[in-house]
């Protein structure tokens, strides 16, 4: 790392009549920064502890700057810390800017440089994103919570099954909410010895998600009304409009609702060159929380139980065109439309008519 002497760098923070811009690379403990002058000349090059008294104590004496870095695990409190300071913050798609994630010299002190002056050229070249606020974040993480718990659910319940196969026998019943120790009663007792605390683990996840689920269902009435709106859909619960909500947060971000489809990479990819446009799988893009989500209530529209309504007709009608993999394509080109249909309703609040397209059709046909 390039060594700056204390007189060089008390002489070069002398800079308050100059317009900087900073190049900003997060590390877990610590991170590298770059201070470029309005010439791109760099005047200062050093570390600085990835906590908020460190990052104040850099950054607060410092006049209005522009101040670029990239998307991780700390970003979304660093940017609204540095935002707080009275900065120009922005927040780069690390997946995009191709010349820190490829770059053949990879290197903490280049990457904040590089920020730097993608920054101070165009900060369009960074492929900005916004951090959502500190409260839907907090929100937001009691659902990414149960989730995880989730996943640790249905990792222990597959390899209790596993266990008991692999012996011969098998734990009956298939609902993972209903899977208890009562479940290893059947069983041999060599594997009712050895199951028998997995199951009682599997059943004291069920109850802590069950309580998360109780929660969000208190949050959702008390703090975001909007999500009745969206359970007008039959498909969408609480789970899945209130972490829509919080994941977008500002309904208005978007000029028009076919956006959200593509910010949640439920759109095809393009790939244009010459004569040739092959066709290309979606972009999963975006959150996959919630991609997932809006996928399993597409599942649900279109299945047996689904009820009747325009999107259903839509999707199972794109579903009988055949042809390989048509029912999956059906299902993520309705949880597009689900994403669309829920913004829609998002920023106009209108009572949801399932069959309004249908009966228009008819109307004017008639």
């Amino acid at each position: 790392m390039k060594k700056v002497s204390t007189a060089a760098t008390k002489q070069s923070r002398n800079f308050s009549e100059q317009k900087l811009t900073i190049g900003l690379d997060l590390g877990d403990r610590s991170s590298h920064y770059c201070v470029l002058d309005e010439k791109g000349r760099i005047l200062v090059e050093s570390k600085v502890p990835t906590s908020p008294n460190g990052m104040k104590g850099v950054f607060g004496s410092m006049p209005r700057s522009r101040i670029a870095l990239e998307t991780g695990t700390h970003s979304p409190w660093v940017s609204r810390l540095l935002s707080g300071l009275g900065h120009e913050v922005i927040v780069a798609h690390a997946r995009n800017v191709r010349l820190i994630g490829e770059s053949r010299r990879k290197d903490d002190r280049l990457d904040a440089q590089t920020l730097a002056r993608l920054a101070r050229i165009d900060p369009q070249l960074l492929c900005p994103v916004k951090h959502r606020s500190a409260r839907a974040q907090a929100d937001l993480t009691v659902i990414r919570a149960r989730a995880g718990l989730v996943r640790a659910r249905t990792a222990l319940v597959n390899t209790a099954r596993g266990l008991a196969k692999s012996y011969g026998e098998r734990l009956r019943g298939c609902n993972v909410r209903n899977m208890n120790a009562e479940k290893a009663d059947a069983l041999s007792p060599e594997l009712q010895t050895a199951l028998q605390p997995l199951l009682v683990g599997i059943e004291m996840l069920s109850e802590q998600i069950h309580e998360y689920n109780e929660h969000i269902e208190k949050l959702a009435e008390e703090s975001y009304p909007q999500v009745e709106l969206l359970k007008q859909v039959k498909g969408v619960g609480t789970l899945i409009a209130l972490t829509f909500l919080l994941t977008l947060e500002d309904a208005h971000r978007f000029k028009k609702s076919r956006d959200v489809g593509c910010y949640l990479g439920l759109q095809p990819g393009r790939r244009n060159s010459g004569q040739s446009e092959p066709q290309m799988h979606i972009s999963k893009e975006g959150d996959p929380y919630l991609r997932t989500l809006l996928v399993q209530g597409a599942q649900h529209i279109l299945g047996p139980f689904g009820a009747d309504c325009d999107l259903r007709r839509w999707g199972l009608k794109l579903a009988e065109r055949g042809g390989r993999n048509a029912k999956k394509r059906a299902i993520i080109a309705t949880a597009r439309k689900l994403a669309v249909l829920l913004h829609h309703l998002w920023i106009s609040g209108e009572d949801y008519d399932p069959l309004h397209n249908s009966q228009r059709a008819i109307a004017a046909a008639a």
